[in-house]
């Protein structure tokens, strides 16, 4: 269940939920006027979910690269990330 809180305890409480936040890793909503207004989260839950949205966007990509043929065999894609990374010298 989300937390709601209003916007007044972001300015008199601030401590509290920043604290709640970070113990947690959930966001809090904040009303103004009884509507929502604002998102709040820590830093390290912003992050990721910003890497979370990212990794869908690299995963989406290789799924329409894969449906129009732009694939490569395994063996080759390896081979090209040991080169890259000097991984075949070892």
């Amino acid at each position: 269940m989300p937390t709601i809180r209003p916007s007044s305890d972001l300015r008199n409480k601030y401590n509290e939920i920043s604290e709640f936040c970070h113990r947690y890793q959930e966001p809090v909503f904040i009303t103004k006027n009884g509507v929502g207004d604002l998102v709040v989260m820590s830093h390290a839950e912003y992050e990721r979910l910003c890497g979370r949205q990212e990794l869908h966007r690299l995963l989406d990509e290789g799924l329409a690269a894969a449906q129009s043929g732009q694939v490569r065999e395994a063996a080759d894609v390896f081979a090209d990330l040991e080169q890259r990374f000097g991984l075949d010298e070892v």
